[in-house]
């Protein structure tokens, strides 16, 4: 019994010994960066039990940028289910009427909506339709993430998201040179009525610089600067239900389909109709542009989904943020000191304790889940970083102008896993100095513990 007790005992003590060389490492790893240790949040715990291994600040709300996408996915999957396929489907009633349901779906192409009409007239002889209504009530009206900064408008990282996405509500816009001095070629591949400024000339260089002034016209882009090779810009589009229409329009005269009528809004009815014909996209695509590219268009389309799907109704960021409680209660997280507002990250409204952040990945059941679909060294945002762990660490990262995050699973070379979460918010220091801090405290885990 006594030599028991001594074990226990020594072992207790070593664990302790252990854990204070461990923080005693990344401790001063901290004080030997030039990063302003009040800015830095860092949380550790070990998986499956919830154990503290390590934490800084860990309880300070800050912004985690787009390590935000790991909760919310995580409870949009959980909601929509695995297995879950964007739909943009086309009905015929027995009054030779179209409906169009919109799925809202971030990956339908004009190249989809032309096959849904084609594939109407081909299989389906519909030929000259009395009428064709749009169902758009996949989404409210909002476009645009709460906190998102106006001047962003132009960000191609950063379009809007709506019922009517397609083409990833982006206009790809083309420079070509053409006799050195000379003004540019500006011209898109699909007509839409926008009207470019071309300041452009041809030069020894490309270096082209896009703006819009909203206070004139949204639909007016200055371009300018000069162009040696030809280059592809993308521009959000300002309009999202414009562009879909067009491309309807497009649709039809490519499917030799006779009509020439409005697009009204009108839900399909839920009789006296019939499928005749549909695009599908699996989620299973949306995860990993999500978590390995951190794409911000598919992942807030995803959460409003999401949130259309747990109230049964139109897809909001009300319902959205009720779905995502909800699921942090399955889970028996307490979310009373962390504010979500978005579904990306994007805003800086957005804030989150690195502690919720490891609370939430520790539970193995989590774990299980999005682990596999997180990018490993080397991959995704992780191309060009975090190349000494190979294969022992799977994370998200998260960056804004001022703040810099990572956050996920590290294997340490004892072949311990860990959930980690490490925010840096100081505005006086370089991103790089950021990353690389983070670098060497997860140098710190693999090697000590």
């Amino acid at each position: 019994m006594k030599n028991g007790l001594k074990l226990i005992i020594c072992l207790a003590t070593l664990l302790s010994v252990q854990c204070s060389v461990f923080a005693n490492a990344i401790d001063k790893t901290i004080s030997q960066s030039e990063i302003n240790k009040a800015g830095i949040s860092i949380s550790i715990k070990e998986v499956g039990s919830g154990k503290v291994i390590y934490e800084q600040n860990s309880q300070k709300p800050t912004m985690p940028a787009s390590t935000l996408k790991i909760l919310t996915l995580a409870a949009s999957v959980d909601t929509l289910g695995k297995d879950y396929k964007f739909s943009t489907k086309l009905y015929k009633n027995t009054n030779n009427e179209l409906f169009l349901k919109l799925g809202a779906d971030p990956f339908l192409t004009s190249s989809d909506l032309n096959r849904i009409f084609e594939s109407a007239v081909k299989n389906k002889k519909i030929l000259s339709p009395k009428f064709i209504y749009v169902d758009d009530y996949v989404f409210d009206s909002t476009e645009w993430g709460e906190g998102w900064q106006w001047d962003d408008d132009l960000n191609p990282l950063m379009p809007k998201f709506s019922s009517y996405n397609i083409d990833k509500n982006l206009l790809n816009i083309t420079i070509a040179p053409t006799n050195i001095n000379a003004p540019a070629n500006i011209f898109t591949s699909k007509f839409y009525p926008i009207t470019f400024m071309n300041l452009v000339t041809t030069g020894n260089e490309n270096n082209i610089s896009i703006s819009r002034n909203n206070s004139i016209s949204p639909d007016i882009i200055t371009i300018e600067g000069t162009v040696k090779k030809q280059e592809t810009e993308f521009i959000p589009i300002n309009h999202p239900k414009r562009y879909f229409i067009l491309r309807i329009e497009d649709a039809i005269r490519s499917a030799k389909m006779d009509y020439y009528g409005k697009f009204a809004q009108k839900k399909v009815p839920s009789t006296n109709v019939y499928l005749v014909a549909q695009a599908d996209h699996d989620l299973q695509t949306a995860i990993s542009a999500i978590l390995k590219n951190s794409n911000n268009f598919v992942a807030e389309t995803v959460f409003k989904l999401a949130g259309g799907k747990y109230v049964n109704n139109t897809g909001s960021l009300a319902n959205s943020k009720k779905m995502l409680n909800n699921y942090f209660d399955k889970l028996s997280l307490n979310y009373e000191n962390i504010k979500i507002v978005d579904g990306s990250g994007v805003s800086k409204n957005n804030l989150m304790t690195t502690d919720f952040m490891t609370e939430f990945l520790s539970k193995q059941e989590v774990s299980d889940t999005l682990k596999p679909e997180l990018p490993t060294s080397g991959e995704g945002t992780l191309k060009n970083r975090m190349l000494y762990f190979k294969d022992n660490l799977r994370a998200k990262t998260g960056t804004l102008s001022d703040v810099s995050a990572i956050a996920g699973y590290i294997t340490s070379r004892t072949g311990r896993t860990y959930a980690f979460d490490i925010m840096i918010n100081d505005p006086k220091s370089k991103s790089n100095d950021k990353k690389s801090l983070e670098e060497y405290v997860l140098r710190d885990i693999y090697t000590n513990y």
